[in-house]
């Protein structure tokens, strides 16, 4: 390995020798964050740095030093946790400082008691982040982070676990020998939202988080623990992640690269009933939160692990082919790009080749699909989003394989991607829209609760006959607000809020799309004179120009690709006018 494991394997030994160097002084925390910097600068460091995408969470070891690609789904009310806490020893009554930063669970040697009302104890806030894996993301992107990565860890090699996978019945057999528990963890128990330190029944256990008091017993685990991912059939890991520092400048639907220390303490699943009943004689007023809160805000560890983060970042996409940031300051991006820009006219003729091939030798659909990839929303003008570029690829056979297959390319050339089957069934019972559940006090997501970026692939072949109840149409107006405005609205009852977003929508009919598509610009021209260009045309037009020149590598418009613009157009509206007169009962 290029460096020693200590700070792999042993984070908070790490962060613990700063500490005690620097004492109660601020400087040691940036020491800390500084000195991991550093470590990952070292010969590909980051790959030799475990991840909770890709490593079973059984396989890697409590407290060490883990990384993780997510998207923030939810954000928890910020929560307080002891910064530092002071001990004394019941013996010499030697007085020893503990930082709680990092930690949920704040351990007390042997013959150590918790001093709760130390001068010196400080209480802090930190913010929780509810993430996911990216939703969507392609097989391709994950096989490869699996292949750059070179952190093998598993049980017969580099790590035995003391710790198993366990079933919710396994966590719920757990609760009933608490004592066995109490025995495995030292400390006391801190909670309260009110920044006050509370002792919780057992002095010998502190859990530093200030936002749970729970009851394991008395939650219902009869049916699965929603993970709350946005699309069905998603794997890996949900975390709790742990911010210190400018979590001002994340928000939802964020992609983030976490480095961090992993908490999978079984004490964060498991609080007997006599802390919980001291914690409401203490102050009644912390024990409010309900059960279905307390179910989410806290749930089981070895389900939903603990990330207690050192360094994160915003990631600007998650192709593991691209540099990740693709800054024009950096030399090296510079270099990237400027060579793969003098790449993409042979590439783009390939590719061209190869999706006409695909949509069954029609070249103008291929060219369109390839604007269509390369597309992003890259302003706004008022309401208006700049950039966005959904497509209707009408005319596709039902009752056949061809939009399969053709999901599957699309899957091979975008780093995430969703495949709605737009039937009756699904428009009526599938949640677009994510909700904000009072009760649960949580964002409950829905499909639409993607990153930008993501391509989403909408199969109308598939719809039949039938009638759209309520949430239907509901849903069909979500997907018409994201086509033509780029944006979800999130509905908070008593609100709606709006989530501006980019995403490429791609749309397969046999006949005219239900939904508005690039073509309803057109439709409805002026009829007396047909080769009048009004500013949506323009419009459409400049954004057809600006993506058919960087498809080819170029970054300004030059004469030629503003004719062939022209000329592209031109055929797209002719076949337009020739669908309308052959299935004029669509419009």
């Amino acid at each position: 390995m290029p460096c020693g494991e200590d700070w792999l394997s042993h984070p908070l030994g790490i962060v613990q020798g700063f500490f005690a160097q620097n004492g109660v002084s601020p400087d040691w925390e940036k020491k800390v964050i500084e000195y991991f910097k550093e470590k990952l600068k070292e010969n590909n460091a980051p790959k030799w740095v475990p991840s909770l995408n890709e490593v079973p969470l059984h396989y890697l070891k409590p407290n060490s030093f883990v990384k993780f690609r997510c998207m923030i789904q939810d954000m928890f009310d910020p929560e307080f946790y002891m910064g530092v806490y002071e001990t004394v020893n019941q013996n010499t009554k030697a007085r020893v400082l503990h930082f709680g930063k990092y930690r949920d669970i704040a351990e007390c040697g042997p013959q150590q008691e918790l001093d709760l009302n130390s001068p010196r104890s400080t209480t802090l806030e930190r913010q929780t982040f509810y993430c996911v894996p990216v939703p969507g993301e392609s097989t391709w992107v994950k096989e490869a982070y699996v292949n750059a990565n070179q952190a093998r860890v598993s049980p017969s090699t580099s790590y035995t676990p003391s710790r198993h996978k366990r079933s919710y019945e396994d966590d719920e057999d757990m609760d009933l020998q608490p004592h066995k528990q109490k025995d495995q963890h030292a400390g006391a128990r801190q909670a309260g939202s009110a920044g006050g330190l509370q002792w919780c029944g057992e002095p010998k256990r502190l859990e530093t988080e200030a936002s749970t008091g729970q009851q394991l017993s008395s939650l219902n685990f009869s049916s699965p623990f929603d993970l709350n991912f946005p699309l069905p059939g998603e794997k890996g890991p949900a975390c709790l992640v742990k911010v210190y520092e400018d979590w001002e400048g994340f928000k939802v639907n964020d992609v983030l690269e976490l480095y961090g220390v992993l908490s999978v303490d079984p004490v964060l699943s498991i609080m007997g009933n006599d802390e919980r009943d001291a914690s409401a004689l203490l102050d009644p007023m912390e024990c409010t939160d309900t059960a279905e809160e307390q179910r989410v805000h806290s749930p089981p560890a070895s389900l939903v692990p603990r990330i207690h983060v050192i360094l994160a970042q915003k990631l600007q996409h998650i192709n593991p082919l691209l540099p990740a940031c693709l800054n024009k300051e950096e030399s090296r991006t510079c270099k990237f790009v400027s060579a793969f820009m003098s790449e993409l006219s042979p590439v783009r003729a390939e590719l061209l080749g190869f999706l006409t091939h695909a949509l069954l030798g029609d070249s103008l659909a291929a060219e369109y699909l390839i604007l269509h990839l390369i597309s992003t929303v890259y302003t706004r003008r008022d309401v208006l989003p700049l950039g966005k570029f959904t497509v209707n690829l009408s005319g596709c056979p039902r009752n056949s394989t061809f939009t399969e297959h053709l999901y599957r390319i699309i899957q091979h050339l975008v780093p995430a991607s969703f495949r709605l089957q737009m039937t009756i069934e699904n428009m009526n019972h599938l949640k677009f829209t994510p909700h904000k559940d009072y009760t649960a006090n949580r964002l409950v997501s829905g499909l639409l609760q993607l990153p930008n970026n993501t391509s989403l692939f909408i199969d109308e072949t598939l719809l039949e006959q039938g009638q759209l109840d309520t949430p239907g149409v509901h849903n069909v107006t979500a997907l018409s607000n994201l086509i033509t405005w780029q944006k979800v609205d999130y509905d908070f009852s008593y609100h709606q809020m709006e989530f501006p977003c980019s995403i490429n929508v791609l749309i397969t009919s046999e006949g005219r799309s239900l939904l508005p598509a690039v073509e309803d610009d057109f439709v409805e021209m002026r009829k007396n004179d047909p080769q009048s260009i009004t500013a949506d045309d323009l419009h459409q037009l400049l954004v057809v120009a600006r993506f058919l020149s960087l498809s080819a590598g170029q970054t300004t418009l030059s004469r030629e690709r503003w004719l062939r613009a022209k000329q592209l157009e031109s055929l797209r509206r002719n076949r337009l006018q020739q669908q309308k007169c052959v299935n004029g009962n669509e419009l």
